[in-house]
């Protein structure tokens, strides 16, 4: 900064020094001694040994006296300034600036309160506008931080961006965005009211916005959004799960409830806890920035879920195609025994007619002898016949 200043010192004083060229005509008025330029009513009228300030308007730079590099274009524009390199533009800009330094603002009454901040960037009007202290702050917007008073390091992007903020700090806010934060600091607010929450972040128009075709989105412990990648031209070392993922039967699934600070309403989740997992495998967790577990990679356990599925599906596959084979051959067994009992029946029926024609023959045998004569020698043959009958058929 100070060699800019030098370079910039040394270049007026060369335009000063160098051949003499001649006037504009009429001469230019409101021109000073020590690079200073005062034009409208009591326009840098404090002004003793300061150099190279610009008053335009009534009032402007009104109480500078010793103090360089200011601009004030605007009536009561830095008015109150004893400070330097503060340049206001618009009409009671900076109007209270005593102290603060390096200050840029441009839009009527644009950090009209400021007094010692120092830094600070506000563009639009009323922007910043009750701003004290505060230092590093930068609005860009009609009534960006407007009531903010000692926070420090906020950003706001859009007409009313940060409207209510006080004293929260490292705020951003873009699109008008973040005007239900007050007293937080640290939030980050993109088109969203936010809350009055420290160390939050809120996006509008993700919320119940579908994205039929899209991926999930990661974050990691240093704040980097990112998300997973699954082609081949990215990946090295690849091999086969296999028995890795046995380590999920070793994993505690629970119920349980966010602390209140956290979830208001209390609501039922379910999951698993970090420091549990960690003792299971430490690379199932994904830890803060000190270290500590924070949180599970479920998406690697649901990779591992799916492995141990397809272990599950090709034994329940095997087993089917074994049951197919024992049905297969029960199958042929039954046929053989379907195809024995048909020719045991076969069989059956056969001595059926066997026994048949050997009873018929014996009727008829039975016929003869009863027809045979009484005699002793007649009846002792027809006692021995069926005998006969029976062992010569």
């Amino acid at each position: 900064m100070k060699t800019t200043i030098r370079l910039f010192l040394a270049f007026l004083c060369l335009s000063v020094a160098g051949p003499k060229v001649k006037a504009v005509s009429p001469p230019p008025d409101g021109g000073y001694p020590g690079g200073n330029t005062a034009e409208g009513q009591a326009a840098l009228l404090s002004l003793t040994s300061g150099g190279f300030n610009t008053g335009v308007g009534f009032l402007a730079l009104r109480s500078n006296t010793t103090n360089s590099f200011n601009t004030a274009v605007g009536a009561g524009a830095l008015l109150a300034n004893t400070a330097d390199q503060n340049t206001a533009t618009g009409a009671g800009v900076l109007l209270s600036n005593t102290a603060g330094l390096a200050n840029t603002a441009n839009g009527a009454f644009a950090l009209f309160s400021n007094t010692g901040g120092q830094r600070n960037t506000a563009t639009g009007i009323q922007a910043l506008f009750s701003n004290t202290t505060a230092n590093f702050n930068t609005a860009n917007g009609d009534l960006a931080l407007f009531s903010n008073t000692t926070g420090n390091g906020n950003t706001a992007v859009g007409d009313g961006a940060l409207l209510n903020n006080t004293t929260g700090s490292g705020n951003i806010a873009l699109g008008g965005a973040g005007t239900n934060v007050t007293t937080a600091s640290n939030v980050a607010c993109i088109g969203a009211v936010g809350a009055n929450v420290d160390n939050s972040c809120y996006i509008s128009r993700i919320h119940g916005a579908t994205s039929s075709n899209g991926i999930a989105v990661f974050i990691d412990a240093d704040g980097k959004l990112g998300t997973t990648t699954s082609s081949l031209r990215f990946k090295g070392q690849i091999k086969p799960m296999d028995q890795a993922s046995e380590e999920l039967y070793a994993l505690r699934p629970v119920r349980f409830r966010y602390k209140k600070e956290i979830d208001p309403a209390r609501t039922s989740q379910f999951g698993l806890v970090a420091e549990e997992v960690e003792q299971v495998n430490p690379d199932l967790i994904v830890r803060d920035k000190e270290g500590r577990p924070y949180s599970v990679r479920y998406d690697q356990v649901n990779a591992m879920l799916l492995n141990e599925f397809l272990k599950e599906h090709r034994k329940v596959q095997e087993q089917a195609a074994t049951i197919g084979e024992l049905k297969l051959t029960v199958a042929r067994q039954q046929a053989e025994i379907a195809q024995q009992e048909k020719s045991f029946q076969s069989r059956l029926v056969e001595q059926d007619k066997q026994i048949e024609a050997l009873a018929s023959g014996l009727e008829r045998v039975s016929a003869q002898l009863a027809v045979a004569s009484p005699s002793r020698g007649g009846l002792e043959m027809s006692k021995a016949a069926p005998n006969v009958a029976l062992n010569n058929p």
